[in-house]
């Protein structure tokens, strides 16, 4: 079991089952949700993950794409993307132990910034995440 959440510590969450799809992600709806250059990421059976404290806000970053953030903090915890009913994505770095599920991977790098040099020897990819 994963346990996490978010900066203030207003929201919690804990998921089981496997960890999939750990990803560090440069498209500009990441960034500019976050702030930051890029997001690390992992997905998860939605089935199995849960808020066991507070509630969180959502927000509809696009047509077919909802982000949850803490309405204190703002912290960005989860992306649920329509086409993917059975998954949940959700960001590494609110882990309790971050550590604990490193990237395996870059997507969506068309869109990285160009002071941005990879040169950690993952496999990046130009639009989504390779399937497997």
């Amino acid at each position: 079991m994963l346990h996490g959440g978010c900066f203030c510590g207003a929201l919690r969450y804990e998921t089981t089952g496997a960890a999939a799809h750990r990803t560090n992600c440069h498209c500009t709806m990441c960034r500019g949700t976050s702030g930051a250059p890029f997001l690390a990421w992992f997905t998860v059976a939605r089935a199995g993950f849960r808020f066991v404290q507070g509630e969180a806000t959502r927000f509809h970053s696009s047509p077919m794409a909802t982000r949850t953030f803490c309405p204190r903090c703002g912290t960005q915890l989860t992306f649920e993307e329509a086409g993917r009913p059975d998954e949940l994505d959700v960001t590494t770095c609110s882990l309790d132990d971050p550590e604990q599920l490193p990237p395996q991977q870059h997507i969506y790098t068309r869109s990285q910034l160009g002071w941005v040099k990879l040169a950690d020897g993952l496999p990046t990819y130009r639009g989504a995440r390779a399937d497997g």
